[in-house]
């Protein structure tokens, strides 16, 4: 951040009164502007035994196989963004089965949540952010080929999960450290 957004003059970092951390102030207006993390909503869609995944259209990551999943909107819950996200790639509607992860992406600013979900009727299609989509088998995933590390530990979760029919809500961090290793 450069500019102040209430009024136009530069800012500076530096940890305001009574804080802890350094944030961006404007030394005009005393304005303290927080930047928060972002929230990836999203769905791990299941139509009988198999996942419904997303090739993408768009960077980052083009051309790789992803789980529906998006930046939450202002004014929507993280499960209503994970039922339009998954729309809007998939043309999937889906029903919720619960929360199923949350991982923490410290690194980039970021946490992904992915609920369990069943394909409505096994409809889908192809939304403007996906080359295409497709119901993949255990034995089908094209894991060298998966966008994001989270979509990664979300479907090894749940291909071990579904063994037992257990799901209980999976929560990890994952650290840039982690990352380069």
């Amino acid at each position: 951040m450069k500019f102040c957004s209430q009024c136009g003059n530069p800012v500076e970092q530096r940890v305001p009164e009574g804080d802890n951390r350094h944030r961006h102030v404007c030394p005009n207006c005393d304005t303290i502007h927080y930047i928060n993390p972002k929230i990836v909503a999203g769905t791990l869609p299941i139509f009988e035994d198999k996942i419904l995944l997303c090739r993408r259209a768009i960077e980052p990551r083009l051309g790789y196989w992803t789980l529906p999943a998006g930046f939450m909107e202002m004014h929507e819950t993280t499960s209503q963004a994970a039922i339009r996200e998954t729309w809007e790639e998939a043309e999937a509607k889906v029903n919720l089965d619960g929360l199923y992860t949350m991982i923490d992406v410290p690194h980039i600013g970021q946490v992904h949540i992915f609920y369990r979900a069943t394909v409505l009727n096994g409809a889908f299609g192809v939304g403007p952010e996906s080359l295409e989509t497709r119901l993949f088998t255990e034995q089908e995933i094209p894991w060298e080929d998966i966008a994001f590390p989270t979509v990664k530990h979300t479907l090894r979760h749940y291909l071990e999960d579904r063994l037992t029919e257990t799901f209980p809500v999976h929560v990890k961090d994952i650290t840039f450290e982690r990352i380069k290793s």
